[in-house]
């Protein structure tokens, strides 16, 4: 779990990690992820000259203080004005080869051709008589790079990934390797970077498969962790040694909870915030959002604001209270209903032909954000916003109001999979109140309100959405798969209307394939639904 550009401390951790592989399991060849040193992606950082040097600095302490092994690690390598992406071999404390990425990837949340020049060639290195292939990530993803390795007469491929995670990957990659290591008849050991890197998520669980394809061993999800295997030279058979290996299930829900807390402890951290605070009003997303940040970073680092008004009900500020209560964390109350009137007395000579019920209802949420953002000066903690996918996808939130904050830890969870997450993590312990769950969503800025009054039914907006957004099929198309046209024409409008609030909005932990931000760039200033 390296930090972006914490490069001296990255390659502390890369020498710790060989020296309890070299002792602990007499290891010959130890592999690092994609990037290891710098962290992944580095961005535009890969644009300083300052930054290679201290690569280079680095490098050379790790040559140094290296046990005896072979060690490759990936890290940004620059030759003659150009950049690659590479994996350096070390072994006896030299560098014996360098091999460069041959496939960029330039989609989702990659854009590597930004950065970098494409390798042109293998490499292939021997130890103990056992020849191994490199690759890095996205070369195994294309049949030339491993079919190259192939024809090179190779006994096992290592593949150094930095491979974020979204909820339909891990069975990709297991598909994946699968596939390669039938075609070639070659053993792959697979290693993937782990930890939060702004809203990206690397979930590890690196792994060995056999020449038959099958999962001989895994590595824990979400976590650092070592894993050994001893690969038989004469019957090339391979068998785990090390005993910290994960499940080789692919438990959605899991993985996507795990994710989220993952992606918020790291940003938390790696940022040096001493904690968070966050809006709990008695809803479904707070107090999802709350149980993440507790499992997150733990109870004396998160402080709760109930912020009530007038239309508040008592069923809001109970569940609050007691899930606070039961999580044994700092809880306040701050009502807004005297803030609120000033404001809009102030306002008042001015709305008189304007829609004062939305004004109203937005002042509110304004007002909480304010309150919200001075506690978070006040006290350093970062202000998590509670919104999700759903809401954002179609502009049901309000800007500089539930907006403000500095992460949104639900940005890429539709509320249809707020609901599930809720269930899955009071499997494990009830800490959200099922009266939370079982209610009717509602914003509580004005009297007798749900979330129905504007919006379709959750699963029908998420179906309707994931249509739209993840799939690109207009607006016809979906209509044709039986949605009512008006209903859908609308989202579509409110999607395209609200892009320049999402602009504004916080970062969160992406879990799709296709999640606001990176991933979807589209024009604020456009006609095209």
């Amino acid at each position: 779990n390296p930090t972006v550009g914490d490069i001296h401390n990255n390659a502390q951790r890369v020498l710790e990690h060989c020296h309890t592989a070299h002792d602990k399991y007499q290891t010959d060849i130890i592999i690092f992820p994609e990037m290891v040193l710098t962290g992944y992606p580095p961005e535009d950082l890969l644009f300083r000259e300052y930054f290679h040097k201290t690569c280079q600095d680095a490098l050379e302490t790790i040559q140094q203080q290296m046990p005896d092994l072979t060690l490759i690690i990936g890290m940004p390598w620059k030759k003659h004005n150009n950049l690659y992406n590479s994996a350096v071999i070390l072994q006896n404390h030299a560098i014996t080869a360098i091999y460069h990425k041959q496939q960029l990837p330039n989609h989702t949340v990659f854009d590597e051709h930004r950065y970098f020049t494409p390798g042109n060639s293998p490499s292939v290195l021997t130890v103990k008589g056992v020849k191994c292939g490199i690759l890095i990530c996205e070369d195994l993803w294309h049949e030339t790079p491993s079919q190259t390795l192939s024809q090179l007469d190779i006994d096992c491929i290592l593949s150094l990934n930095a491979s974020p995670f979204d909820q339909h990957k891990q069975q990709q990659r297991i598909n994946l390797l699968t596939t390669r290591a039938q075609q070639h008849q070659s053993a792959i050991f697979y290693c993937n970077l782990v930890g939060g890197q702004d809203e990206l998520v690397f979930d590890g669980g690196s792994m060995v498969v056999d020449q038959q394809g099958h999962c001989i061993q895994q590595a824990l999800f979400f976590d650092d962790s070592i894993l050994t295997t001893e690969y038989d030279i004469d019957t090339k058979t391979l068998s785990p040694v090390s005993n910290n290996a994960g499940s080789h299930t692919n438990e959605t829900l899991t993985h996507t909870y795990q994710a989220l807390v993952l992606g918020l402890k790291d940003y938390v951290n790696k940022n040096g915030f001493p904690g968070v605070l966050l809006g709990l009003s008695g809803g479904i997303d707070s107090a999802l959002s709350l149980a993440i940040a507790y499992d997150a970073l733990g109870a004396d680092r998160v402080t709760t604001v109930m912020m009530p008004s007038q239309y508040t009900s008592t069923m809001s500020l109970e569940d609050a209270k007691i899930m606070a209560e039961q999580l044994d964390i700092t809880h306040h109350t701050l009502p807004i209903d005297t803030i609120k009137e000033s404001f809009l007395n102030e306002l008042s000579p001015l709305l008189t032909h304007l829609n004062p019920s939305t004004t109203a209802e937005n002042i509110q949420a304004r007002t909480r954000g304010t309150l919200l953002m001075a506690l978070s000066n006040h006290t350093g903690n970062l202000v998590i916003t509670t919104g999700n996918r759903s809401e954002l996808a179609v502009g049901y939130c309000t800007l500089y109001g539930d907006m403000a904050g500095g992460f949104c830890v639900l940005k890429d969870v539709p509320k249809t999979l707020v609901y599930a997450l809720a269930n899955h993590r009071n499997k494990h312990s009830s800490i959200i109140p099922q009266r939370i769950i079982d209610r009717p969503p509602t914003a509580e800025l004005a009297a007798d309100q749900t979330d129905q009054d504007t919006l379709p039914p959750y699963d029908e907006l998420d179906n309707i959405l994931y249509q739209l957004i993840d799939k690109g099929l207009s607006v016809e198309a979906v209509t044709e798969l039986g949605y009512d046209s008006e209903t859908v024409n609308d989202i579509a409008q409110r999607i395209r209307r609200n892009e320049y609030k999402r602009r504004q909005g916080a970062i969160g932990v992406r879990i799709s394939e296709y999640a606001f931000g990176k991933d979807r760039r589209y024009p604020i200033t456009h006609r095209t639904l």
